[in-house]
């Protein structure tokens, strides 16, 4: 069975630009589905939302705390998606003190929805926003995805029981492909 390719989409990111000088010496750059995962070996993990509890106590420190665990792995880079746009991801990471995982904002959704994992959390005031999830891609071919169980339009919550670090870990240091 051949593995499911991640969707084609457009990240709106912010990049460092020195020649700008200034407080803000950032600038826009979008990269594309292909920029992030073509010929690499990725491990995405997707959560509902920038600065909220678990998200920010456990799930983005977690990946952040075994970046290291992951390189040796042979991974080439850790990603966390939010449907949250560029200005939010950085201040968030910045606020954790996130230095090594990458922080890809998927503020339209765009690449959310077209994984199947778009969300309404309206009933909380979040309107649409990603479910919670891990993934292993190499190349763009999804390898292995870590979804966690009850997934539906507004959850009380969504759980951390599947897309952890440590769950990706132990499948990578396993290099099961089940």
């Amino acid at each position: 069975m051949t593995p499911q390719n991640v969707p084609e989409a457009v990240f709106h990111t912010r990049v460092r630009n020195e020649a700008l000088g200034g407080d803000n010496p950032f600038e826009w750059k979008d990269l594309t589905s292909g920029d992030v995962f073509e010929g690499k070996r990725i491990v995405v993990f997707a959560l509902p939302g920038a600065f909220t509890p678990a998200c920010s106590e456990s799930h983005l420190p977690g990946y952040e705390n075994l970046h290291d665990d992951f390189m040796k792995a042979g991974v080439d880079r850790v990603v966390c998606l939010a449907v949250n746009d560029a200005f939010v991801m950085f201040q968030w990471a910045r606020s954790r003190g996130i230095e090594k995982v990458f922080m890809l904002p998927d503020g339209n959704g765009e690449f959310t929805r077209k994984m199947g994992m778009l969300v309404d959390r309206s009933a909380q005031g979040m309107g649409m926003r990603s479910w919670r999830y891990s993934m292993l891609v190499e190349d763009r071919a999804i390898v292995k995805l870590f979804s966690e169980p009850g997934f539906r339009d507004n959850p009380p919550g969504v759980p951390l029981e599947l897309s952890g670090a440590e769950t990706m870990l132990a499948f990578l240091q396993s290099d099961r492909r089940d």
